[in-house]
């Protein structure tokens, strides 16, 4: 593990040492009783963040045979711990919100559970190939069973679709453009952890979430509060994607093989390829953590960096994130163009020690925290309540929601020919 090294940072180091510790509560549970300094978000973002949604809306749950969730889990539960595993979480939790309505007549929402990230390869990667039709079937279902697809042609029904590029059901970019969102999912609001702008995979109107982390599996491995951060910088992951990306150049569009061409040997520099059993417990020992994009531009080290205290360093143009109406990315993270990789030593050491100690503050906010997480039980504030917040403010639906009788929009038989085939 590398310190810092250069004698101009001591210090910058014995500042940062003195104030900044890495957790000092329990994560995903109240935070009553810490002792780390920390700053609230001023003005809107800090009372969006807060925000309780029950009482706003109501949500009706399709129930739907297990084939298209509970089967599916059964047959593989490492899908409760992936990335990708929020499309479950968000099911459970529904199930007993608050928020649930049982008669329809009288919900604001509609939610489908589909779990169409639960086909994985044996190293645990996710296979989209069924999705498109896994998910036309369902829809084909409520829309035969129920009147309220029929209505509004999904533009009051809402679906999580947690994949690399969202509804475009492919983890390769190219293939994603070309495929494009289902088109029977056109006017649905879209629950997704892919976010970029100007890119054919987001569409208006999406709620962009945080992807699935274990809180417990977190909080098993917290250390001391006190415990100085000692590293400057830190990333452990791919540099390059040899099996995918043969060439280079493709995989992360360069920005991660030139963060390891530019830093490999900077002392202020740990950076890996290997993940070490301490991974989560360096973190916590770190002042910035690398959030590059990779074939896509999200990761779950934006969800670490935040619960662990760690300034994340997101490198990866155009990117939405997460709540990004509630959440002040810009007072909390550092964002670097892909093309100023080169030059990142530099932007990091040119911080004032007071800006990183102002973002050190709002990250140990355990409304920040909390919002990143999909926790067991549900907590006040979290990811779930985030989600129900961001369609709370869609609300009173328009009038351009609701067809005119006999009017249709969606062409069911758009798409390639291989999603038009029975699931």
């Amino acid at each position: 593990m590398k310190m810092w090294a250069s004698s101009s940072f001591f210090f910058f180091v014995g500042l940062l040492c003195t104030h900044l510790s890495p957790v000092s509560a329990r994560i995903g549970a109240s935070d009553s009783g810490r002792t780390q300094p920390t700053e609230r978000i001023s003005g809107s973002a800090g009372d969006v963040l807060e925000d309780d949604p029950v009482g706003r809306l109501k949500v009706f749950v399709y129930e739907l045979p297990s084939k298209y969730n509970k089967k599916i889990l059964q047959k593989d539960p490492r899908c409760l711990n992936h990335m990708f595993a929020a499309e479950i979480y968000m099911h459970r939790f529904l199930l007993s919100s608050p928020v649930r309505t049982l008669n329809p007549e009288e919900a604001d929402w509609f939610y489908t559970p589909v779990y169409t990230t639960c086909d994985l390869t044996p190293n645990g990667l996710p296979l989209p190939f069924k999705s498109p039709r896994m998910m036309r079937s369902a829809i084909q279902l409520i829309s035969s069973n129920w009147p309220y697809w029929n209505r509004t042609e999904g533009a009051d029904h809402f679906f999580l679709v947690p994949h690399d590029f969202g509804a475009c059901f492919h983890y390769q970019e190219e293939k994603a453009i070309e495929r494009g969102i289902l088109p029977l999912l056109q006017r649905a609001t879209l629950v997704q952890t892919f976010g970029q702008r100007y890119h054919v995979c987001l569409k208006d109107g999406s709620i962009t979430i945080p992807p699935y982390a274990p809180p417990q599996k977190m909080q098993a491995h917290l250390i001391p509060e006190k415990t100085p951060r000692s590293i400057f910088v830190y990333f452990r992951g791919l540099f390059y994607d040899v099996g995918n990306d043969p060439e280079g150049g493709y995989y992360a569009r360069g920005a991660r093989a030139a963060v390891w061409e530019n830093f490999k040997d900077n002392p202020l520099f740990d950076i890996s390829t290997e993940h070490p059993s301490t991974y989560y417990e360096d973190m916590q020992r770190a002042v910035f953590c690398l959030c590059p994009l990779g074939w896509a531009p999200w990761s779950p080290r934006l969800v670490e960096a935040v619960i662990f205290g760690c300034i994340p360093v997101i490198i990866a143009d155009d990117i939405v994130l997460p709540f990004a109406d509630a959440i002040p990315w810009e007072e909390i993270g550092v964002f670097v163009d892909e093309k100023d990789v080169p030059n990142l030593d530099t932007i990091l050491t040119s911080i004032p020690p007071e800006v990183i100690l102002r973002k050190q503050r709002l990250l140990a906010n355990p409304s920040m925290k909390q919002a990143m997480l999909f926790p067991q039980p549900a907590q006040p504030g979290d990811a779930f309540h985030q989600v129900l917040n961001g369609l709370a403010r869609k609300l009173p639906h328009g009038r351009s929601v609701y067809l005119k009788p006999g009017q249709k929009i969606l062409n069911w038989t758009a798409g390639p020919v291989g999603d038009l085939k029975p699931w």
